[in-house]
């Protein structure tokens, strides 16, 4: 399988670098267009969904992803990288942007300040055990389209997990928890959509 690209603009990437390399799984950088040349699958981390919308267009990355993800490129999005992949967003910043692809509102910061961060093992579908998860001004899904599956909720019955074709979003961090399994369900999402961005 071709590497997995991993957006290295902003926030928690380099956890998801090394949760990957703990699985033995090639990645490769993703900081500029011609980055994404032969990737399996691109992860947006966690960070700051704002930032991370400004800098792609500065590094002229926005285009290229929202035409990737159109094409059929699997997309990771953790957290901030949720919300960038949400069609919609409740509370969104002014100007702010998303590159899209899932059929979902998202609510930023839905609960609360940095603060209010918690862990919870959370139970996701397609997975065998519940995964060990933090929530760091975590987002949630408040809104699902038809073509939308919910993959994990929290106790209370909120979404915090979703994906549609080639897109999968959570709004927590597996990749600070020593969690790999949610990556490794996303490497079989590349090794089965078998996409090449060179095609």
């Amino acid at each position: 399988m071709n590497p997995i690209g991993v957006l290295c603009l902003q926030g928690d990437f380099r956890e998801h670098l090394q949760t990957f390399e703990s699985m033995g799984q090639e990645t490769i950088r993703v900081r500029k267009p011609q980055d994404l040349e032969g990737i399996s699958g691109l992860v947006i981390p966690g960070g700051e969904s704002t930032v991370i919308d400004k800098l792609s267009k500065s590094f002229a990355l926005r285009d290229p992803i929202i035409k990737h993800i159109h094409e059929g490129l699997p997309i990771f999005g953790t957290c901030a990288g949720l919300i960038l992949l949400a069609d919609r967003l409740k509370d969104a910043a002014p100007g702010q942007e998303t590159f899209g692809g899932l059929d979902v509102v998202v609510q930023r910061n839905a609960f609360g300040s940095q603060v209010d961060s918690f862990e919870e093992d959370v139970d996701f579908d397609g997975i065998s055990h519940s995964v060990h998860a933090a929530f760091i001004r975590a987002p949630i899904v408040t809104e699902i389209g038809d073509g939308v599956s919910v993959l994990a909720k929290l106790k209370d019955g909120r979404v915090v997990g979703v994906r549609q074709g080639n897109i999968l979003g959570i709004s927590f961090h597996p990749e600070v928890t020593g969690e790999t399994s949610i990556h490794e369900y996303f490497a079989d999402m590349c090794r089965s959509a078998n996409f090449s961005s060179n095609n």
